[in-house]
């Protein structure tokens, strides 16, 4: 069983189609010619039952072939040319005696045809076969005003098989010429239906060959069915195949980019240094001292440029998804505030910070509100003031720098992007992305806009609650 069941399911998919409609309406054919074989019979046969029930004889008929004294059949019996009822027609008495009075073919009774003439029974109807070997149909029934004698008629089914073989003959051609021509309609159902996953086919094969990832296959824009939806969802896959390598590309592009810069600047001071060293003639203490500052600044930099492009080459959703708890969103930013006050010990920070619980990742959300303080720092002038507030799952922090251009607002959250005024201060452009990412992955949204007055306002706004829910048990 196994083995015809493999080798069934090596075939190819039109072909499998093809064969199960074949199948399919070859047991349908079947079922319905063999259910009109048997209907066909049941009705010929009950016509044959009715014409015998029609030519019934009565007493008058039958008396002439009865002597009391003698017994039965007192004339010879009629041939087939006198025959006025087209059957061979037998006298039964009760004691088992018959005889043939109309034919020329004695059809062997039953007990059912004795009951009759004994009177138990009122008519038997049933199938027999003659001496010569032919199927014959019997009635037998009572004679009235003639008692212990009965009517056995006999017809021959030679009609009816004939009638029937004729059919079977028909209903199997007409079933085999069904089943052809199923499984060749199955099989170009199955072409014309598998078109489209053909071309998906050849789709994926060219793009595990040549790794393009433009190429799309058309779709009919009101289909619904499974294949324009597989088609649908190939296309937006392989969409966003290519967005997410032309971004990584750009990352990459853009990460090398900014690589270059602090690894050219450390390059050329170690190797002044190193110079130094070899020559013999040791470099001033304070040109030395602010060489090895501008080195440890640069590393400095350096680390922190590779801590952001480990942060955004982590994927956007699922994956951390696990380690997202409830977060007192204050103590965060309370935590955050005093980083950024060591940073810009010179400017006033002023915070009203309300509780509000979040469901976040900590460590990442305290980076995210890190980056927006240290933006705000960056860009306030020399004791200036940068007011924080949290309250109602909302974070906004105003700064009174020099602001944002209303053209450049829509690339503050772009990787690498760096306002052209702002190219000169240190960092890497990578922040903003990583808060966007962040505050998304948190179901909540930022944004940046001008502030009353000048400056920038940040506000940040995260899904919780004033107060930490119950904890489960």
């Amino acid at each position: 069983m196994r083995g015809p069941v493999r080798r069934f399911r090596a075939l190819p998919l039109r072909s499998r189609l093809a064969l199960l409609v074949a199948a399919a309406v070859a047991f349908a054919v079947t079922a319905a010619a063999v259910a009109c074989w048997f209907v066909v019979k049941s009705v010929l046969v009950s016509s044959l039952d009715e014409a015998l029930k029609a030519n019934r004889m009565d007493g008058q008929q039958v008396s002439q072939y009865v002597n009391l004294r003698t017994g039965l059949c007192a004339h010879d019996p009629v041939t087939h040319e006198e025959n006025p009822f087209g059957s061979s027609v037998q006298l039964v008495d009760r004691k088992g005696g018959s005889c043939l009075i109309i034919g020329t073919e004695e059809v062997p009774l039953t007990d059912a045809d004795h009951a009759v003439a004994e009177g138990t029974s009122s008519d038997a109807l049933h199938d027999a076969t003659g001496s010569d070997g032919d199927q014959y149909r019997v009635f037998t029934y009572p004679v009235p005003n003639l008692q212990g004698v009965a009517v056995s008629a006999a017809r021959p089914l030679g009609e009816v098989n004939s009638s029937l073989s004729n059919l079977a003959l028909v209903l199997v051609f007409v079933a085999g010429a069904g089943v052809v021509g199923a499984g060749a309609a199955g099989l170009w159902v199955a072409r014309t239906g598998l078109r489209p996953v053909d071309e998906l086919t050849r789709a994926v094969e060219h793009v595990a060959r040549t790794e393009d990832l433009t190429i799309r296959i058309p779709v009919e824009e009101d289909g619904e069915d499974e294949i324009a939806r597989l088609s649908r969802s190939f296309n937006s896959m392989t969409s966003s195949l290519a967005s997410s390598r032309d971004l990584q590309q750009q990352l990459i592009a853009d990460a090398g980019h900014e690589l270059r810069t602090p690894l050219t600047s450390l390059r050329t001071n170690i190797e002044l240094l190193t110079r130094s060293e070899e020559t013999g003639r040791p470099l001033p203490e304070a040109d030395r001292r602010a060489l090895l500052a501008s080195v440890k600044a640069q590393m400095t930099e350096l680390a922190a440029l590779i801590g952001d492009l480990q942060e955004l080459s982590r994927p956007d959703t699922g994956q951390h998804a696990g380690k997202a708890v409830i977060v007192a969103w204050h103590d965060v930013v309370d935590s955050a505030l005093r980083r950024a006050r060591l940073r810009g010990p010179e400017l006033t920070l002023t915070a009203d910070v309300r509780p509000w619980y979040v469901r976040a990742e900590p460590a990442a959300l305290e980076r995210a509100v890190v980056n927006i303080l240290d933006n705000a720092v960056k860009f306030s002038p020399a004791s200036g003031t940068v007011d924080v507030r949290l309250a109602d799952g909302a974070l906004t922090v105003r700064d009174h720098g020099p602001g944002i251009p209303a053209d450049e607002l829509p690339h503050v959250f772009d990787r690498f992007w760096r306002s052209p005024s702002a190219r000169a201060l240190p960092g890497s452009g990578l922040g903003l992305s990583i808060v966007a990412r962040t505050v998304q992955q948190a179901g909540g949204e930022v944004s940046l806009t001008p502030a009353e007055g000048g400056g920038t306002t940040a506000t940040v706004r995260l899904p919780g609650a004033p107060v930490p829910p119950p904890e489960v048990p």
